[in-house]
């Protein structure tokens, strides 16, 4: 049974600041007509500026999100966006942007999601051509990250995550047919653990970051006075370490949000493929550095049967 290319139904506003620079950005999502694929604009830039095409291609960073850079124009953290649209089977948009990073907004796809499904997607007349394998893919790297992408009929994801962490423990998370992204896998929000937060501000990154788009992971009781410098440096009230072992200025959306969080970030990392794929991934302690190695070969195989 052939299945057909889709699109948007109409064009989308989304306006947040940046994870990782902290800029306020303006991004639009609209339709784009078939076989055109998904590709970036920055409006800042001026109509000189080329059309980034979400693609490993071009790929320049993985630390902490997914930068793409053409011609010296980026996009970063954009691994989200590209998950919503993956994991929702839209085949062609054009995304402009008057900055250079992907809006965090909530930490999570949710936004995206509900927005796109709300109005259902745009049949196109051409067919959707699928990345078909013959053979196994295995990537490991030196973290003890592993990612396997075998033949199938269907795509699937499996992700098992492992921090060595006795508040997250090891969670698994499944996407296959059944699944419903919009409900179990655009809410989960991105994680961080409550040490990792001054080196992460000392290397000027997450100046977006704040309490509404990242659970916090307290592993170990942390002094009160730590606690109120935290809460200030995020100009909230007051903070404290729940029992499960999060600050408390939310709660799980699920008891593996973790590990589904890490699902979107796959699926957003291997949407730069370029094409949907007929396989089965398993991925063990993933990231977007080994996440974009499997995305690259994917990506050379698509090469072979395609030509681009």
């Amino acid at each position: 049974m052939n299945i057909n290319q889709h699109t948007l139904k109409r064009k989308y506003t989304f306006e947040g600041k940046g994870l990782h620079t902290g800029k306020k950005v303006v991004m639009t999502v609209e339709p784009a007509p078939e076989n055109f694929g998904i590709k970036f604009r920055r409006s800042d830039l001026g109509e000189a500026a080329p059309l980034v095409e979400a693609s490993v291609d071009y790929v320049s960073a993985t630390s902490r999100g997914t930068t793409l850079d053409k011609e010296g124009v980026q996009i970063l953290t954009l691994e989200h966006l590209m998950g919503t649209l993956f994991g929702m089977n839209v085949d062609n948009a054009l995304i402009t942007l008057d900055s250079l990073e992907v809006p965090i907004l909530d930490g999570s796809a949710k936004i995206y999601a509900d927005a796109f499904s709300a109005d259902g997607l745009q049949e196109q007349p051409a067919p959707r051509k699928y990345l078909e394998l013959d053979h196994k893919i295995v990537c490991r790297n030196e973290n003890g990250s592993e990612m396997v992408v075998m033949p199938d009929d269907h795509f699937s994801v499996d992700v098992m995550i492992d921090f060595n962490s006795k508040v997250v423990g090891n969670q698994y998370a499944r996407l296959e047919d059944e699944t419903d992204f919009v409900k179990d896998i655009a809410p989960c929000r991105t994680f961080v653990f409550f040490h990792e937060l001054e080196p992460l501000f000392k290397n000027n990154l997450i100046k977006g970051g704040d309490l509404d788009n990242a659970l916090v992971i307290v592993e170990h009781p942390v002094p009160q006075e730590e606690l109120d410098r935290l809460a200030k440096l995020f100009n909230v009230k007051t903070l404290e370490r729940v029992p499960e072992g999060y600050l408390s200025h939310t709660s799980l959306r699920f008891s593996n949000e973790c590990a589904r969080h890490k699902l979107l970030d796959v699926l957003g990392d291997i949407a730069l493929v370029g094409y949907p794929i007929k396989g089965k991934v398993i991925a063990y302690k993933s990231g977007h550095s080994i996440n974009s190695v499997v995305s690259r070969a994917l990506r050379a195989e698509a090469i072979k049967q395609f030509g681009k």
